[in-house]
């Protein structure tokens, strides 16, 4: 095992940030290990809406990878968001791996996190998020959901199915015959990740033979425990054992309100490869950041090793010299590695 630790940690962080397309949690009993922090103040709020109307504002991002990236709704396939290299005749024999993707907080808003599925997709992915475009750049802001009269969000407005029903259509799409998308799909290179929320959608549907590997950003199941949480979280550490490719965690360091649940997810997996890094950037992670920042980078490199056997991507992860072992933005733990 590969382990460095942060040499100053610091507490969960108490405020629960915007997870996804404005979508703001106002209390967190399902995040929180101890008690559940104050909601934001009408200050934090505004700060909170501020933010993402800058970031709503903020052109697409094509990545940084050999095929300029686009996203886009595809009528054959409702519900979702497809980011895909937008010349797809300049593969010249490159297969498109495949990603599905939950968003954070679970949301439809199948543009949250566009800065980072178009970089993925800019390396010859095709990404299927779950949602709609709501958000970036000519699309209105979405007010926040309400909360119930209890205090909690009412239940997620997507769900883990969606996340195989991406797979079944790209599949579909890649044998039909009048597809854009026929015969330049590798049928063998399918991952699934989500952020938040987004990642427990992932971890429900991680028993699909179909997979090649997990990713799960900023996100973990929770402890026994924990207190009640919505519909779409309630599921348990058991689900682990469906385990059945690698897997990664890309975490956002000791503030990162999911940073327990994610860690004590990697200890209890022994059956798999297993790796978890941190940056020390919190629950938001690098999401919007251009070119979806240095998290993506990460994501590129494991898709690029366990769907395509790039042994210079191996090299992020691996020997002691590792690239993350030595930056000092990452941390790195992992177990069962080849």
């Amino acid at each position: 095992m590969t382990e460095r630790r942060f040499k100053d940690p610091v507490r969960t962080t108490s405020l629960l940030t915007l997870l996804a397309g404005g979508l703001l949690l106002t209390q967190a009993p399902a995040w929180s290990q101890n008690s559940a922090p104050p909601p934001p103040s009408t200050a934090e709020q505004q700060h909170m809406r501020d933010a993402q109307a800058r970031f709503n504002a903020t052109p697409d991002t094509k990545g940084t990878g050999e095929f300029a990236a686009l996203k886009e709704e595809i009528p054959s396939l409702p519900d979702h968001v497809v980011y895909r290299p937008a010349d797809l005749s300049k593969l010249s024999g490159t297969k498109l791996g495949v990603l599905v993707w939950g968003n954070g907080a679970c949301s439809d808003d199948g543009a949250s996190s566009r800065m980072h599925l178009l970089e993925i997709a800019s390396h010859g992915y095709l990404v299927i998020a779950n949602g709609t475009i709501k958000s970036g750049p000519g699309i209105p802001p979405a007010p926040p959901r309400a909360p119930r009269t209890d205090g909690q969000l009412p239940p997620p407005v997507t769900s883990a199915k969606q996340l195989t029903d991406a797979i079944d259509w790209a599949l579909a799409e890649n044998a039909r015959q009048d597809s854009q998308f026929h015969g330049l799909i590798d049928p063998d290179a399918i991952a699934v990740a989500g952020f938040s929320c987004g990642g427990l959608q992932a971890l429900q549907v991680v028993g699909d033979k179909r997979l090649r590997t997990v990713i799960i950003q900023n996100s973990g199941i929770f402890n026994a425990e924990s207190a009640t949480r919505l519909p779409s979280m309630d599921i348990g550490k058991d689900k682990l054992k469906s385990l059945h490719t690698p897997i990664l965690y890309i975490l956002g360091g000791p503030r990162d309100i999911a940073y327990e649940n994610g860690m004590d997810d990697f200890h209890r997996i022994d059956h798999v490869p297993a790796v978890v890094v941190n940056t020390d950037v919190g629950h938001g992670g690098t999401y919007n950041e251009p070119n979806g920042g240095r998290a993506a980078q990460v994501a590129v490199a494991w898709l690029d090793w366990q769907l395509r056997g790039d042994q210079k991507a191996k090299l992020w992860f691996v020997g002691p010299q590792c690239r993350l072992c030595t930056d000092k933005l990452w941390t790195i733990e992992s177990k069962n590695l080849h």
